[in-house]
């Protein structure tokens, strides 16, 4: 049955027996970042992501473009407008490329690691038509996601119906509008939000980038999962004071900090994702398109990181280093973390 309204929200379980890896808490997963290409370069993002092995997490930008020569708009997987005419749509790039590996899925209903494939949604423009472009994507695969229940009351997070594929989305609230609000009762959500997270205090850009790793992690994470925001989105400055760049010896303060939000994220019923954790010489970076800003400079600085964060239980673990984080992820029993 439904949890009953106004209970945790830790109580809204799957709707099968052996969906539980689903949960918040349920396991570690490789959150492939920026997972296409710019510009035309390094188009074997998806492969590369795939061939790490599922379950993981794939994300794609998206956003409106315009063409003013033909009078027609779509949705591309692009980060920005300069790369939009070229770009692929997100049928093309994602879904038909994942067609095998879900068909097999729901033919062998081996749902113990279901969904196998998490579609994060970076959406770079909310225009209402947008919207409604994805939307109609998504219901064009619904039968590959994994959905819930829309209720009378949004705060009820009711079962959700797991497949193999999860698609979340961001935090904006034209968002929830366009994905929850206006859909009648009764409708199943095809995506999930992240809760809103309060803005860094500070006058001046440093501030602002110094303070979010003050934040208690019960400021930081004040919004409990409801039934459309279910999980919750960090940059890692709110870990360490400063970011990546920053960042100095890892130490056990800094794990307990790391362990403190990830269990907040959990008791408020929110899957915890952090960004983005790569660590390589600043040239390496430059060459593959990696911001450098998420860049800690050295593959075993970003190592310790991505241990503390498997330690720790992250649901999501966004770096550009598919292969690196998953080698390391690979050597550890993260079914369900320990404590």
């Amino acid at each position: 049955m439904p949890p009953a309204a106004g209970t945790s929200p830790q109580a809204a379980a799957p709707s099968s027996a052996g969906d539980e890896a689903a949960l918040p808490g349920g396991r570690v997963l490789l959150d492939a970042h920026n997972c296409y290409p710019y510009s035309g370069r390094w188009t074997d993002r998806v492969d590369r992501a795939l061939a790490t092995g599922a379950p993981l997490a794939i994300e794609q930008d998206l956003i409106w473009y315009t063409d003013t020569q033909k009078g027609t708009s779509r949705s591309v997987v692009a980060h920005g407008l300069e790369e939009a005419p070229s770009a692929p749509s997100l049928r093309e790039h994602f879904f038909e490329r994942v067609r095998p590996y879900v068909e097999r899925a729901l033919a062998e209903q081996r749902r113990g690691d279901w969904p196998l494939i998490t579609l994060n949604l970076d959406l770079k423009s909310d225009e209402p038509e947008h919207h409604a472009a994805i939307w109609t994507l998504l219901g064009e695969y619904e039968a590959w996601l994994t959905t819930a229940v829309k209720d009378a009351d949004p705060a009820r997070v009711m079962p959700l119906d797991v497949k193999p594929l999860l698609v979340l989305t961001g935090s904006n609230d034209a968002q929830q509008k366009s994905f929850h609000d206006r859909l009648p009762i009764g409708t199943r959500l095809r995506v999930f939000g992240a809760t809103r997270v309060p803005p860094p205090s500070g006058t001046t850009d440093e501030e602002r980038l110094m303070s979010a790793a003050r934040a208690t992690p019960e400021v930081a994470i004040g919004e409990r999962a409801t039934n459309y925001r279910r999980w919750v989105n960090f940059p890692w400055a709110v870990v360490e004071a400063g970011g990546q760049v920053r960042a100095a010896e890892w130490t056990t303060e800094d794990s307990a900090r790391l362990q403190a939000l990830v269990d907040r994220a959990h008791a408020q019923g929110l899957w915890i994702r952090f960004y983005t954790l790569n660590g390589s010489r600043p040239e390496t970076s430059k060459a593959l398109g990696w911001t450098a800003s998420y860049n800690f400079g050295s593959l075993d600085a970003v190592q310790q990181r991505w241990r503390a964060s498997i330690e720790a239980g992250v649901d999501f673990v966004a770096t550009d280093q598919y292969e690196d984080f998953t080698q390391l992820l690979s050597m550890r029993d993260v079914t369900k973390p320990s404590r």
